[in-house]
This record gives C-alpha cells, structure tokens and sequence, in this order.
C-alpha cells in the first residue's frame, strides 16, 4: 500500500482554555485569548512530558520518524516538551493549517452559559441540527473538519509512503481522523460521539494492513499515569 506505514495521533496536553471551561461549566464565561494562541497548563505540560517518554519507550518499528503539527500554539508547546522528555536525534516536523482545532468563527469566545444568554437562537439551532451537522456562523461543522483532514491524508499518502507518522492537533482533529480514515460517511457524523471525549495528550494509533490503516488503539491514556 502507498501511504505512511503507522499513524499515531495525539491531542494536546491541557490548555488553559481547557481549564477555563472545565471551571466554569454552567457560569457564562467570556474567553478571550484567540485559539491559535492559547497555551499549555502547568498539567498540560505534565503530560507532554509524559508522552514524550511513552514514545522514547516505542519499540523502533513502531516509534514515529516524521511529524505533522497543527499550527496552533497548545499543539506545537505539546511536541516541543514532548520531544525535549522523548530524547534521542530531532524528529523532522512540518506545520500543516488543516490540522487546526474546529474553528467556532463568531462563538469562539463563549462557553455554552454564556451562549445561552447571548445567542440562544445559535444554541437552539445547534440543539436542532446536533454537535456534528452544526456549522457555528463563521465557523466549521466537524464535516467542514473531515473535508480538510481528506485532502491532508491524500497528501500525506505521498509526502510521508511507507514511513511512521506522528499528528499531533486536537479533539476534533483526532475524532475527524477515525472519521476519514474508516471512510464513514458524513451524514454518520453523529456516530462518532461513541468515540468522545478525546482526552488530554491521549494517543490513537493506526498500522498499515491489508492494504489499508487498521486501528491499533484509541484515545489511550495509560501513559499518563
């Protein structure tokens, strides 16, 4: 098969937009900072740290060569701690824009309290349409996601042919890639809540088999102690 021989894709360790939210769930909560440069939590960088030893712990012919990095700073502060704990020679890395978070356009501010408050008519239309259908104005659905993550993975089928990748990006990014990868169908978006929440620096690994990548593990956080 052409294509990467291994994929392993990691969400970013904890943000402190994370934490905000996490914080203030059922109080209206106005965040500021833009997505792209929200950083890492003291816990965040725990946890790089933590994968980056899981992956100096790899066998060699499952240890990732080449990585792809969302360009958002949460993302790119997650491999700089990782590959700092991981040691060994510096893996080359590319920045790629689709492997950016959902983007939320004019709601990206606002926790769900604080949207209720300001834009129920937004929330009311996301109740209707569901999580997954649901384009926020300015914004992105998880299918608008899956679009960019198809056309990323096509060309990574020849940029990175028979290598082992390591992706690290976002919640969305790693549910959108399952997504694409098992060829699902996007009026079967909703199904991939079976698989979330995507959590904190977890790892999901897929191996090239059979002619096609065949999931390893999921959303595996065992190494985070």
């Amino acid at each position: 098969m052409t294509g990467p021989q291994r994929i392993i894709a990691v969400r970013h360790g904890q943000s402190a937009a994370n934490l905000a939210f996490q914080e203030s769930i059922g109080v209206p909560l106005f965040y500021e900072p833009g997505d792209d440069e929200i950083a890492l939590t003291e816990l965040g960088r725990a946890q790089a740290a933590a994968l980056g030893r899981h992956l100096a712990g790899l066998p060699p012919e499952e240890a990732p060569e080449i990585v792809w990095c969302s360009p958002y700073l949460r993302a790119r502060e997650t491999w700089r701690l990782a590959e700092r704990s991981r040691g060994g020679p510096a893996l080359p890395v590319s920045v790629d824009a689709r492997l950016r978070d959902r983007e939320w356009g004019d709601l990206r501010f606002y926790n769900l309290a604080a949207l209720e408050q300001r834009y129920p008519e937004e929330v009311a239309r996301m109740l209707a349409q569901g999580e997954y259908g649901y384009r926020p104005p300015g914004g992105e659905s998880f299918g608008d996601v899956a679009a960019r993550l198809r056309g990323f993975l096509a060309d990574l089928a020849a940029q990175a042919a028979g290598l082992r990748v390591l992706i690290v990006a976002h919640d969305s990014v790693v549910l959108m890639l399952r997504h694409v990868i098992e060829r699902a169908h996007d009026a079967d978006l909703a199904a991939v809540d079976a698989h979330a929440p995507i959590r904190n620096a977890s790892v999901s690994t897929w191996a090239a088999a059979n002619g096609s990548l065949e999931l390893v593990s999921f959303n595996e956080v065992g190494h985070l102690g």
